[in-house]
């Protein structure tokens, strides 16, 4: 197929295969391309007769044709299963709220906000950068703490198309767990085998620009560190996609991020296992993720077998539940 064929029906039928689920592989769209060509063409055609040109081809020419409307397809590697790309029709000015609005209600999405800043604010500080939560973060952020209750009961009402009428309702805990499973099911977030809830691949896709926005702030309070950026939502040296999983500089207020499978081509193209930010020398055991819970968990119980204070105790060191002191060692 020409790189420079117009939209047609087959293009509308690949777009409907898109939006019919969440993501698709070039394997898993082989079969689809082979339908859709042997129907245009009258003739047999075999998954194995489409190319990667093809499908890249197809994406393109559809990719100019929604782009007007705020859609795309993008496309990412897997951050824990890089080997294949994953594919996913996105709205570019997405955001959780209106996403879900149409499928859940006010108390609902109000739930999933406070997943979210549980993941990107309360669990993701420069000592460590967890972004994820446990089925008992789940169920204790079941419950609307008092002082953001009318905040999301707002922004809830809001994504719904309706005024915000009264504070935001708790979930039940057998709820809010039902709730994170309908999630996983529809591509908003994974369950790791340890029990970590992360956000999808294709839910970085999609609210890449609301996660930036929603949680990298400005620091200009009194005036102090005026135009300095917070990033609590980083992006990969190599890859520049948002990272959630992966490596870290050492030093603890440097930027420097690094997807596990990007580090042996960045480091050889570089010629240096430094990182280029801040020049410190890349140990590759300073973690981004599920990983830095488990790292920071390690410590607190050396230090507590040999009598020292655990700085940075994680409160998401598996099912087993914490007090608030943990929850706040952890968010410090």
């Amino acid at each position: 197929m020409s790189a420079n064929e117009s939209y047609n029906d087959s293009h509308r039928a690949f777009l409907q295969a898109f939006m019919a689920r969440s993501t698709m592989t070039y394997e898993q769209a082989k079969p689809v391309l082979a339908a859709i060509f042997s129907a245009r063409d009258h003739q047999d055609t075999l998954p194995e007769d489409i190319t990667q040109a093809d499908f890249s081809n197809y994406i393109a020419t559809i990719n100019t044709a929604i782009s007007p409307f705020d859609l795309e397809i993008r496309s990412t590697r897997h951050q824990t299963e890089p080997t294949t790309r994953i594919y996913a029709l996105v709205n570019t000015t997405s955001d959780p709220l209106t996403q879900l609005a149409t499928t859940y209600n006010a108390n609902e999405i109000a739930f999933v906000k406070r997943v979210l800043d549980a993941m990107f604010d309360t669990y993701n500080t420069p000592r460590l950068e967890a972004m994820a939560v446990t089925s008992m973060q789940v169920a204790q952020l079941a419950k609307v703490p008092r002082a953001s209750e009318r905040r999301e009961s707002a922004a809830a009402a809001a994504a719904n198309g309706a005024p915000a009428a009264g504070a935001a309702q708790s979930l039940g805990i057998r709820e809010a767990d039902d709730m994170m499973k309908k999630l996983v099911e529809e591509g908003w977030f994974e369950e790791s085998r340890r029990g970590y809830f992360t956000l999808s691949p294709r839910a970085l896709m999609e609210l890449r620009g609301w996660l930036v926005a929603t949680y990298n702030d400005d620091e200009d309070d009194n005036g102090s560190g005026a135009g300095r950026r917070t990033a609590k939502i980083k992006t990969c040296l190599a890859c520049k996609d948002i990272i959630t999983v992966g490596q870290r500089c050492s030093q603890r207020q440097c930027p420097g991020r690094l997807h596990d499978i990007c580090t042996q081509n960045f480091f050889r193209r570089q010629q240096a296992e430094t990182c280029p930010i801040c020049k410190s020398q890349w140990t590759g055991d300073h973690f981004v993720g599920e990983r830095a819970i488990i790292a920071a968990n390690k410590q607190s119980t050396a230090r507590r077998r040999s009598g020292r204070p655990a700085e940075g105790a994680s409160s998401l060191g598996g099912q087993g539940g914490a007090d608030a002191g943990e929850m706040a060692d952890a968010a410090g």
